[in-house]
């Protein structure tokens, strides 16, 4: 599995990192999907804020309308498992906003999702 983001000549997320986003597995931890999305993420457009509140880690994300964030969201979509787990809300304007539980792995099963 790939644990860095890679980008084509032009700074766009590579499909190699769209592609991991999607079929990352919750047993490899959605606090760890989320720290790969961060670095995947330009800041130069969009936005990236997260914070620990009440055992939860909250994401707070703004793609800016750069279409390699908007790509990045789109391929968490597409990861079922995480979004029906951890999707919290969208807003007009290209907001996004996840809640993961802090996980621990014991035993080859992750706790907390």
């Amino acid at each position: 599995m790939l644990r860095e983001p890679l980008f084509d000549k032009h700074g766009y997320p590579a499909e190699e990192t769209l592609e991991a986003i999607e079929k990352w597995p919750y047993e490899d931890g959605f606090v760890e999907l989320m720290e790969f999305v961060g670095m995947a993420w330009n800041e130069d457009y969009g936005k990236v804020e997260n914070e620990e509140r009440e055992g939860m880690m909250v994401y707070k994300f703004v793609t800016g309308g750069w279409s390699g964030n908007e790509s990045i969201i789109g391929a968490l979509e597409r990861n079922f498992v995480f979004w029906s787990l951890c999707w919290v809300k969208s807003e007009r304007g290209g907001y996004f906003e996840f809640e993961v539980k802090k996980e621990t792995v014991e035993n080859g099963h992750v706790n907390g999702v």
